[in-house]
């Protein structure tokens, strides 16, 4: 199967929020979904001003943002700042939040609970989880809660370690029949949409007419309904290991950090700063001042 061609389309009208049934109308219309990843107010608006689609605040803030090892370790308190802060600077995208490792794979009443938390506290549109297995259920109980579900095959960091490590996933029949599956029961179990991560480009083309949900690609070949990419990847913020499928359309962290460094320079000569960086007072009020602080100086 090859490649969808490219369709020039324009970004949602401003104030047009992006809906479900919009998502399901620009796949049947072979509009590419852009869906983005960010974690805070300032990513927000940049997200707003520039017409993308979906954002999603995901658990790799553990590593991008909070500085943990994996996404494992974050909780469900970080993610809900994080994610209520997006909310604060998002009007049209479609707001998803990530539910992180430990907080849905209990029971499916850990999994609604979980999710209403993020919809009532943090403002989400709908939640993500990963894998199928026993996810598929968890995810069934939450669309029947009455919270849009996304689902995430393929590589899923969550499970990383389980998997081999952060590699690409339905390498050989076998298992891309697995994630195949994974994709289908998802679908069954009432997502609205898939992200499918680092899987062969093959794969995903034999996958494609199977799904009725958008699906959405990272690291999975063109021919998926959309793509999505950490923000702090994509304009070179994040200075860790960066997977094959990353572009970088930006460099933002060494910009940063010139900024940053020409700054301190001019700190430490004194060319920081300059007049016109502070406040006078009139010239009235700095005599009185110099009287009043001379009556208060102790006697010699």
């Amino acid at each position: 199967m090859s490649a969808r061609p490219r369709i020039a389309t324009a970004p949602p009208a401003k104030g047009k929020p992006v809906t479900l049934s919009s998502l399901t109308e620009r796949k049947a219309l072979g509009e590419p979904i852009a869906m983005v990843t960010a974690y805070d107010y300032p990513g927000a608006q940049v997200a707003e001003e520039a017409g993308v689609d979906v954002v999603l605040v995901g658990d790799s803030a553990a590593m991008t943002v909070l500085g943990y090892p994996s996404t494992v370790p974050v909780s469900v308190d970080e993610m809900l700042m994080l994610t209520a802060a997006v909310r604060r600077g998002l009007r049209t995208p479609m707001l998803v939040g990530d539910l992180p490792f430990g907080s849905y794979e209990a029971s499916d009443e850990q999994a609604i609970a979980t999710a209403q938390r993020f919809v009532k506290e943090a403002g989400c549109d709908a939640v993500k989880l990963e894998r199928g297995g026993t996810s598929v259920q968890r995810a069934r109980a939450i669309v029947e809660a009455g919270i849009p579900v996304m689902g995430h095959i393929g590589l899923t960091p969550q499970t990383a370690t389980a998997l081999g490590g952060y590699r690409s996933q339905g390498r050989t029949a076998d298992r891309a029949l697995e994630v195949a599956r994974d994709a289908l029961a998802l679908q069954e179990a009432g997502c609205f949409a898939i992200v499918i991560e680092a899987i062969p480009s093959d794969l995903t083309d034999e996958l494609m007419p199977r799904l009725e949900i958008p699906a959405i690609g990272i690291g999975a070949g063109p021919s998926t309904d959309g793509q999505v990419l950490v923000m702090h990847d994509l304009l070179g913020i994040y200075d860790g290991h960066a997977a094959r499928f990353v572009k970088r359309f930006a460099s933002v962290r060494e910009e940063m950090i010139a900024g940053v460094r020409a700054y301190a320079e001019e700190v430490r000569t004194r060319r920081y700063p300059e007049p016109e960086h502070g406040y006078t007072m009139a010239p009235d009020e700095l005599a009185r001042l110099r009287e009043l602080l001379a009556a208060e100086a102790p006697a010699t």
